[in-house]
Parts: structure tokens; C-alpha cells; sequence
């Protein structure tokens, strides 16, 4: 198989998918700013290390000199995504991530012939999301071409250091839907629902999900919301920076919340992924009135990450994805989900 790097591979998502690919046989460059951690997991795996900064132009091209692809885990992306891509372009190499910043999604996909005159596969959200989410919102469209409006929600777990670094970073963006095709400003927590994901009804509430712009491009449906499942204390909080969110930015504070965060496990432990689930459900609708409901369950949400990522490179380094800006609904289908050990879909 053509050569891959793994790019952040020293952090939680990044190391967890290094080690699943040895555990199947496969042999990833691992990559990354920190040298010194990347060249200690290289060295414990049995793999080639380069240490180089996504801000380095001249790096950055003798970092991914001679791979395929490249898979960046390194968060945040609004940091890493676009110096990654321009290389990459350069290179005539494939890029995926496992984002789920809009802005991302969203800069990419607007950049869609450039990456097909260059005859490069972009696709980021190969993890948690948005591949399951994806892959339902294509299954939903399927199951009833004529649907207008998509509402998805999701069920996970606890956010590794870098997802919860990531979710202060964007605390005083508010909420986003996307309404008539056009992603539109509501408040945090704009709209509460009751889920029944497969296990009773939950309360979920609206959030800024990256399916808001990919599951636009993969089913063309105009109106969207994403929510995600959410305690009392969540919700209460998730309302509370309508008000505190400019607080909530400023430097110091963001300073001391992402304190806090370090002092935090890097993510769930071994443990708790083998016991954990995650859920995803969506609904279709029509103008006249149709409807239809699915449904997902899967592992842990950082395993199915680990999963879906390292299915996702495995396609592309073999030539088996289209090239320009793709969403995993569109380069995969809506069943590439099903290949995924654990995942069982349910339809109403």
C-alpha cells in the first residue's frame, strides 16, 4: 500500500489511530510540531517519525514528501487545515482530517476546483464526525428523495482534551442552523428536543455540528439542524453563553478554561471506550408531509473515530475515492458506515 502520514499522531485521536493501523499491519509515517513525542510513540510502534510545524511552508513540504495521503488530526483545524491542504495541493497529495469545525468544512468545499484540477481527494470529518451522521443523512435521502428538511442528533461521550480545547475556543459563536441552503446565526441551544436514539427518549438541543455544512453538500437538502444529547446542567450551561459569550473569549478567560483542561485526562481511557456507545438518529422529511427516522448505534465515539478514519485512509491511498472536495456520504456512500465492526443501523 502507497505510504500515509499521520499528522498529530502524538495526541489522543492521533495515537489511537497509530496504533490501530500496526495492530492491522500497517506501516503510517507519523507526524507532527512536538518531535520529541512523535519520535517516542514512533519508536515504541516501530515507525518513521518527522517532526515539522504546520506554519512552516518549507517543513511542511519535506515533512510530506513522498506520501499518498495525509491524515491531520492535529487540532485545532482552523490552525492546521489550510497550510496542510495548500501543501498537500502542491504535492499532489490526498488530505483528510477528523474535524468538526464549520469553518473548515466550509473553506474546503469552496475550493472544490481547485482540488479537482488538481486531481487531489480533500476530505475532512473522517471520524466521529461526521462519517456516521453523514453516511445516515445520505441513507435518509435515499429513503425519501423528495425530503426538504434533515434533523440529526447524536449521542456520544466525554471530549478528549483537544475536542473540549477546541469547544472553548468557538463557546461565543452561538448556535447555527442552515435554512433555505444558507447557515444561519440562532441562539446557543436554539431548539430543544425529545430523541428516542433506540434505548427511551432523550433531551437533546441544537448545536453548530459540521454536518450543517456537509450533509448540505451530500444530500442538496435546504433546511438542517443538528442537535446532541444533553443533561440539565448542559443545556442550562449551552444557554448561559448567549449572555457570557464575549466574557467567555476574552484572553484570560480562555486561558484559564483551557487551564483547567489540561488538567483533565487526555481523553477516555481504555476502559471506558470497550464500555462505551454512541448513538446517532435522523429524521426526513417532505413538503407533503412524508417522513421517515433512522437509526445508528456504534462504539465509543473516539474508537468509531479511530475506525472510520483509518477505513477512510485505507480507501483513498488505494485509489478508491473521487477526487475534488468530497464528504464521506458522497465518496463512500451511505452503507460504507455498515463496514464499520459494531455498527448496526435500524430503520422506522
Amino acid at each position: 500500500m502507497p505510504d500515509y502520514l499521520i499528522y498529530g499522531a502524538n495526541g489522543y485521536t492521533g495515537t489511537l489511530i497509530a496504533r490501530l493501523a500496526v495492530e492491522r499491519g500497517g506501516r503510517p509515517y507519523l507526524g507532527g510540531r512536538n518531535g520529541a513525542a512523535v519520535a517516542h510513540l514512533a519508536a515504541e510502534l516501530g515507525l518513521q517519525a518527522r517532526s515539522f510545524g504546520a506554519d512552516d511552508a518549507a517543513a511542511l513540504g519535506a515533512g510530506l514528501a513522498g506520501m499518498a495521503v495525509v491524515l491531520n488530526c492535529a487540532g485545532p483545524f482552523s490552525r492546521t487545515a489550510r497550510q496542510l491542504v495548500d501543501a498537500c495541493l502542491r504535492l499532489k497529495i490526498h488530505y483528510l482530517d477528523v474535524t468538526g469545525e464549520i469553518a473548515v468544512f466550509e473553506s474546503l468545499a469552496a475550493r472544490d476546483a481547485e482540488f479537482l484540477s488538481a486531481g487531489v481527494t480533500v476530505m475532512p470529518g473522517v471520524g466521529f464526525d461526521v462519517v456516521p451522521s453523514d453516511c445516515l443523512a445520505v441513507h435518509l435521502k435515499r429513503r425519501l428523495p423528495g425530503a426538504t428538511r434533515l434533523v440529526l442528533a447524536f449521542r456520544g461521550g466525554r471530549p478528549s482534551r483537544g475536542t473540549a480545547t477546541t469547544m472553548v475556543e468557538n463557546v461565543r459563536n452561538g448556535g447555527l442552523i442552515r435554512r433555505n441552503g444558507v447557515l444561519t446565526r440562532v441562539p446557543a441551544a436554539w431548539r430543544t428536543r425529545v430523541v428516542d436514539f433506540g434505548a427511551g427518549p432523550v433531551t437533546a438541543v441544537t448545536i453548530p455540528w459540521g454536518d450543517l455544512s456537509t450533509a448540505f453538500r451530500s444530500t442538496g437538502i435546504p433546511d438542517i439542524e443538528v442537535l446532541m444529547a444533553a443533561g440539565r446542567l448542559e443545556r442550562a450551561a449551552l444557554r448561559a453563553t448567549r449572555y457570557l459569550g464575549g466574557v467567555l473569549g476574552t484572553a484570560p478567560v480562555q486561558r484559564f478554561l483551557k487551564s483547567r483542561i489540561q488538567n483533565n485526562p487526555p481523553g477516555p481511557s481504555d476502559e471506558q471506550r470497550k464500555r462505551g456507545v454512541s448513538r446517532f438518529w435522523g429524521e426526513a422529511t417532505s413538503d407533503d408531509g412524508e417522513r421517515v427516522v433512522s437509526r445508528l448505534r456504534a462504539p465509543e465515539s473516539y474508537t468509531l473515530t479511530a475506525l472510520t478514519a483509518l477505513a477512510s485512509v485505507e480507501r483513498v491511498v488505494t485509489g478508491r475515492a473521487p477526487p475534488g472536495f468530497q464528504t464521506p456520504g458522497t465518496a463512500f456512500g451511505p452503507d460504507f458506515i455498515l463496514e464499520i465492526a459494531g455498527v448496526e443501523r435500524f430503520d422506522d
